[in-house]
């Protein structure tokens, strides 16, 4: 058995926070022992919900609302009901210990640098849950195809984060839902409760599933996809586009959206996106009005890359965009606004980052 539990299989909870009593997960042993590595807005409220739920959960962050959530637990303020978990909360791995499941929820450009954070949470089945926008580091591992085990430089530069994260840990998770930390051990649930996960090499394999049911009795959707790259893609459409196009503007989804030329630059570069999906093998079933259009419902809502620069953090395009064009120069996709748009964005990082450090 891959963990050290057994788990019964339970519907999926569709109610509001909290379930009632008689809606929980049974277990004849040990509970799932899971740490958050970077519990911020989406790594707290995922660990709350499976605290609740009953798991053994450790929360890993720093500062301000590490404090907060030793102090007071978390907080979760929902559309579903309010409620407070106090699951264990700390800086430091080495107290924790080995665990059956780390859900990485740090900004996918740190996760070179997580070793120390991850490496003492590691046994021989420890598997690595990777809450991440855009292209992964495992992307091609256990790919059947004429790309099978690259590396994508962009994502994962000399290797550094395959040495860190090693590939055949990894499970791929692509994040519907959206949360913000209001104040220090306070996280605001906005919308979604949609965390589907998935095998890089298409398998439905046992600890996917025993995860699976972990969250659904945190009252979280949890679908396990045969094929989790086909969600990747379908996120990245509107990732790709309107975070780049947002910092480079200073503008809102609502505003790309309503301005004639910047929607039809959001078209294009979804478009040339889905383009160099078909040609890695991937052919997500997608409308790109469609897309435009949810995204324009979404509102006056600053992207996580606008809300990054505005804030002076370093801004996480290479797994958005950078990987992309780089999957188009592999399979000659020609994608001459998704380059043109990279490049701008490209100076936009390194002009902030040298702002931010002087």
């Amino acid at each position: 058995m891959f963990c050290r539990r057994t788990w019964f299989r339970v519907p999926e909870y569709r109610g509001t926070w909290p379930p009632p009593p008689t809606w929980s997960l049974h277990r004849t042993e040990s509970p799932v022992k899971v740490a958050v590595v970077g519990a911020g807005a989406i790594g707290a409220y995922v660990g709350a919900a499976l605290h609740r739920a009953g798991a053994e959960v450790h929360l890993i962050a720093r500062g301000p609302h590490l404090a907060a959530m030793r102090r007071d637990g978390v907080r979760v303020l929902s559309p579903r009901g309010d409620f407070t978990a106090r699951p264990s909360a700390t800086d430091d791995a080495g107290e924790i210990g080995p665990v059956d499941y780390v859900l990485l929820g740090l900004k996918a450009n740190s996760y070179a640098a997580a070793g120390p954070l991850v490496h003492p949470l590691l046994h021989g089945n420890t598997a690595v849950i990777a809450a991440q926008n855009g292209i992964p580091w495992w992307y091609f591992h256990g790919l059947p195809g004429p790309h099978t085990g690259r590396r994508i430089e962009s994502v994962d530069p000399g290797g550094a984060v395959s040495a860190t994260l090693p590939p055949a840990r990894a499970i791929g998770c692509v994040v519907y839902a959206a949360t913000e930390i209001e104040s220090p051990g306070v996280v605001r649930h906005l919308e979604g409760t949609r965390f589907s996960i998935g095998e890089p090499d298409l398998t439905i394999s046992r600890r996917c599933l025993d995860f699976s049911e972990a969250m659904q009795a945190g009252g979280l959707k949890c679908p396990v996809e045969p094929d989790l790259r086909n969600d990747i893609w379908i996120k990245l459409l509107g990732n790709i586009s309107f975070n780049p196009i947002s910092a480079l503007a200073r503008a809102t989804m609502a505003q790309i959206c309503r301005h004639r030329d910047t929607r039809s630059l959001v078209e294009s570069m979804m478009r040339e996106t889905l383009a160099v999906a078909g040609a890695v093998g991937c052919h997500p079933k997608i409308s790109v009005e469609r897309r435009i259009a949810g995204a324009e419902r979404v509102g006056e809502h600053k992207t996580s890359t606008l809300q990054d620069l505005e804030k002076g953090k370093p801004l996480e395009l290479d797994v958005l965009l950078a990987a992309v064009v780089e999957l188009a120069a592999l399979t000659a996709t020609p994608v001459p606004t998704l380059r043109a748009v990279h490049a701008l964005a490209d100076l936009l990082a390194q002009t902030s980052d040298t702002r931010s450090a002087a």
